[in-house]
């Protein structure tokens, strides 16, 4: 008994240690971490603003070390998104490292509870925690993208109006991010502005929005804009045919999605309604001839 008591008694205390130096260990490198000033920066959302600690400490002993051809792709992702300035690149890949071992802890917890020892399904869990901040990603430039392309026609109203009310550019510009409904495209057009101030020439200020933002329907307007230029045509006919063409190209893409709604409704209704209808029609019917005794 005594013998068992000790052993257990050691059990404990090298528990206990361990869990102080780990414990300790994190607390140093977290220590070690410099204060990040986030004035000029964007909000975090909630959800991330809970895991920022540890993506720090991630990021500064792991991530910041990595050569950067890794980090060449996430950063053009994150500022084709306009994410540039909510968090870096190695950050990003810090929240994709964090992401791959808490899905990974998170199913072997699972597999515990309900006795599975499944080598794939950890390995599953792991690849959509590392995978699941580039979905993310994915899906906020696509929302930028499109909020963006709605709100084109109503950026172009503005400077056909300020180029035909006498305004050059630059005032054309200026009215139309200061009066402009809010969208991403507003920030844009507000970089082309501080461009222009800076002393780019318009077309130097329009191709580098135009490889900022890389949508067609932008490019188009950029090329329209410069040959006009160019050419010495006047501004104010280019700004309202580009506005006429992207209101009719708008209009085309709900047609289009409105002609799609159909055929995406095949599936649920095969799959889910029409099993359910024919449940509720044949029940009754099924019910009466067995009273009968039909079957």
């Amino acid at each position: 008994m005594l013998t068992q008591l000790l052993i257990a008694i050691f059990v404990g205390l090298s528990f206990v240690a361990f869990a102080a130096a780990v414990i300790y260990s994190a607390l140093r490198l977290k220590a070690e971490v410099p204060e990040e000033d986030r004035e000029y920066l964007d909000p975090l959302p909630r959800g991330l603003r809970m895991l920022w600690p540890l993506l720090r400490v991630v990021d500064y002993h792991v991530c910041q070390r990595l050569p950067q051809r890794l980090l060449a792709g996430p950063a053009e992702s994150l500022r084709l998104s306009g994410l540039l300035y909510l968090m870096s690149p190695t950050q990003f890949l810090a929240l994709c490292l964090v992401g791959m071992i808490g899905f990974f802890v998170l199913a072997l917890v699972a597999c515990k509870l309900i006795d599975v020892d499944s080598f794939l399904v950890l390995l599953g869990a792991a690849a959509f925690g590392f995978i699941y901040p580039r979905v993310w990603l994915k899906d906020s430039l696509k929302k930028r993208r499109k909020l963006m392309v709605k709100a084109l026609p109503v950026y172009l109203d503005f400077l056909t109006m300020g180029v035909e009310a006498g305004l050059n550019m630059a005032g054309a510009i200026g009215q139309a991010v200061s009066k402009g409904p809010t969208s991403p495209l507003k920030n844009e057009f507000a970089f082309v502005l501080r461009d222009l101030r800076a002393g780019l020439t318009r077309a130097e200020a329009l191709r580098r929005m135009d490889e900022r933002v890389q949508i067609p329907q932008v490019s188009s307007f950029i090329s329209a804009v410069i040959q006009a230029e160019r050419m010495g045509a006047s501004l104010g006919p280019t700004f309202r045919s580009q506005a006429d063409q992207r209101r009719i190209e708008r209009f085309q893409l709900a047609e289009k999605l409105a002609m799609e709604a159909p055929v995406k409704l095949i599936f649920p209704l095969v799959a889910f309604i029409f099993p359910v209808t024919f449940l509720v029609l044949m029940f009754p019917i099924a019910v009466k001839f067995m009273q009968s005794g039909a079957f």
